[in-house]
């Protein structure tokens, strides 16, 4: 496989992006000469449904589970927010790791099934979806490499598990993926937006309370059975947060409101289009007055 140029030569990321077809050399077991090094130096953001999964084996709540398990990171500056893994306390080993190798294997995140694969998603612009294509890591420790065991990246992901797991994590890597490539034209998230974003992707029983309530019942036409039905199913429930994040961030409707409420957004919708055309045109104004006479008043 040839390299071009790397820009951090210290990076363990082969650039190279290829395709599930593409054949790797790659075993990782119990005996190997760098059993868990891999997860004694962790840096491990976990999707929605990693956490719904872990959180569901340990037998926590969302909330339980984020506090003790996890911190959340900025994707940039005042924007919406990823989750990470909290290692040991004063380490940076995974909370999880044992002699014996993962205790929670068969619930291990994304990240995990994934390596030594990194996904790339790109959504280009104009495009609906977002498109996969893959790179190796290779870190000095690992030894797995050095096994003489081929199979196709394909094939890995399905052996490792981590078909369903791309597939449920999808939503959420177009949101991601929608909010930055849409950069100025929606401008930075309000907090409010920022916090349902964290509640929706991450905390899914606050956000399962919240479905359940009557304010939430009171501004979207679903019937009490459809809620009901909802907030009884975990996965129906973080698809949903989806399409509401998508509602409420980008405008993208597709959970209906009740009347009365859709008039009383609409409303809000114009009122705050109009407080963006009274500013730019405040700007412009100032920019070419090039006076203080616009500017406004401490």
């Amino acid at each position: 496989m040839s390299q071009p140029n790397v820009p951090f030569p210290q990076s363990p990321v082969v650039p190279n992006m290829v395709d599930g077809s593409h054949v790797i050399q790659f075993s990782c077991h119990k005996g190997i000469g760098c059993w868990n090094a891999c997860c004694s130096n962790i840096d491990i953001s976990l999707t929605p449904y990693d956490i719904l999964r872990l959180k569901k084996r340990l037998e926590l709540s969302s909330a339980e589970f984020l506090t003790k398990y996890t911190f959340p990171y900025e994707f940039e500056k005042d924007d919406i927010a990823g989750v990470k893994f909290r290692p040991v306390q004063g380490g940076s080993a995974c909370q999880f790791m044992t002699p014996e190798g993962c205790s929670v294997y068969e619930d291990r995140p994304t990240a995990c099934r994934y390596y030594p694969v990194a996904l790339v998603s790109m959504r280009k612009e104009g495009e609906a979806f977002d498109t996969a294509s893959y790179a190796l890591v290779k870190e000095d420790h690992c030894k797995g490499h050095e096994v003489q065991r081929s199979l196709t990246i394909d094939e890995y992901r399905t052996e490792q598990g981590v078909v369903e797991y791309d597939e449920l994590a999808r939503g959420w890597r177009q949101l991601i993926l929608k909010k930055k490539s849409s950069g100025p034209s929606i401008g930075k998230p309000s907090l409010k937006s920022r916090q349902l974003f964290f509640m929706a992707c991450y905390d899914q029983d606050q956000f399962r309370a919240f479905v359940a309530s009557d304010a939430f019942g009171d501004l979207f036409a679903l019937s009490r059975e459809e809620r009901t039905k909802l907030v009884g199913d975990d996965v129906a429930l973080m698809e949903f947060g989806f399409r509401f994040l998508r509602q409420v961030m980008f405008g993208e409707e597709s959970i209906p409101l009740n009347e009365e409420a859709a008039k009383a957004r609409a409303e809000k919708v114009r009122e705050k289009r109009m407080q963006i055309e009274r500013e730019a045109a405040a700007k412009l104004a100032r920019d070419e007055s090039g006076d203080d006479y616009y500017r406004d008043e401490d």
